[in-house]
């Protein structure tokens, strides 16, 4: 599984390393909602969040739709500009007024996107927008209800009227501006710039895949093909034509790796920086090879054994009541995950379980299911 970006003829002046200051607030008020994804900014959650002003506080809580399970592409609303203005701003002013350009159709489907279609980019086509298409639009307040009221609500009165739609979202952002995220911005911005400026000297010394390889382990790029992949938990794709692809990289997103692929839109990877990045895990290809692995109750029961002490193929078939052949075959499959490593001592050759390398599965799971 992987999201795909097919950037084939895409010129080299068209790819854009930059910060977003609207992007970074919505990944801080992310780590409000789910501050168990960012264990390392846990105490500046905690005091940012109480010094919030309740009010602002309870609207934030209402709005969590937008931020909490699915990132809205309202952040990045750079994207859906024409190629030769969509790119981020330098200021959230600025980046709010480039969403004032957005067409009403593009900024309702962004921002109901939880609610409209949080697959949308599985299917590779525009999904119409609810305040165009009368399937869509029931599909949207049928999702919404499962939310509860509230969403029904909110969601009946962004239909009715997407201008005041606009407005609530630029006052919600410009208060949050004022109660904290100005200092924040003043705290991270540099660095999000000098990283951006490094990730574009890359860019422009040693190409495209040096590029990416700095922003993420999990991203590579087939010069041949033309082609970015992206390791995540998740099968898309869409292009980048002639519309350009940006960087965005992120203080407050790690350990998210976040792709825009919204149908239309100019593709944007946003990056964790990489002094937050964890150490390279496995792939998604990789992960899934070694938890099959163990999922069958032969091999659970062998790894049992192996964990305790090394075994040869002969000792391993005694145990287990089953030939020898049969016991390679697991051993195979396992050996072919990394679970298991084999030396040679005299006459045989013993196996062990690589302890380490099965702890470390719950945290690379995770670490994939954040990506």
């Amino acid at each position: 599984m992987s999201v795909i970006i097919d950037i084939a003829g895409l010129p080299h002046d068209r790819v854009r390393v930059k910060p977003s200051p609207l992007a970074e607030l919505g990944m801080a008020l992310h780590a409000f909602t789910e501050s168990r994804h960012h264990p390392r900014l846990a105490a500046w959650v905690t005091a940012t969040t109480a010094r919030l002003d309740p009010h602002l506080a309870d609207r934030l809580e209402e709005a969590r739709f937008l931020w909490g399970a699915t990132f809205s592409d309202v952040f990045t609303a750079f994207a859906g500009l024409p190629a030769e203005e969509a790119q981020p701003a330098g200021t959230l002013a600025g980046e709010l007024d480039l969403l004032d350009r957005v067409p009403d159709e593009d900024f309702v489907a962004a921002l109901l996107e939880s609610v409209c279609d949080p697959s949308y980019g599985a299917y590779g086509t525009r999904i119409p927008s609810p305040l165009t298409d009368a399937v869509v639009r029931r599909r949207t307040l049928t999702l919404a209800a499962a939310q509860g009221r509230p969403l029904v609500d909110f969601t009946q009165r962004v239909l009715a009227d997407p201008g005041w739609a606009r407005e609530w979202f630029r006052g919600l952002m410009t208060e949050c501006e004022g109660a904290f995220f100005a200092d924040t911005w003043q705290r991270v911005g540099p660095g999000l710039a000098a990283d951006a400026r490094h990730t574009a000297e890359l860019l422009r010394r040693r190409g495209l895949g040096a590029a990416l390889a700095h922003a993420s382990p999990a991203i590579t790029y087939d010069e041949e093909t033309g082609r970015i992949t992206v390791d995540k938990l998740t099968a898309a794709r869409t292009a980048a034509a002639r519309q350009g692809l940006t960087l965005v990289p992120t203080r407050l997103g790690s350990p998210h790796l976040m792709v825009l692929h919204r149908h239309g839109w100019q593709p944007v990877l946003h990056y964790p920086v990489a002094s937050q990045d964890p150490p390279p895990g496995p792939t998604v290809e990789e992960l899934t090879l070694r938890m099959e692995a163990l999922a069958h109750p032969v091999r659970m029961r062998m790894c049992r054994l192996l964990s305790r002490s090394a075994y040869s193929t002969i000792g391993l078939a005694e145990a287990h009541g089953l030939s020898a052949p049969e016991i390679s075959r697991h051993l195979t499959v396992l050996k072919r995950a990394g679970l298991v490593t084999s030396s040679r001592r005299g006459r045989y050759v013993l196996h062990e379980l690589d302890l380490e390398l099965v702890a470390r599965l719950g945290t690379d799971f995770v670490g994939h299911l954040l990506r």
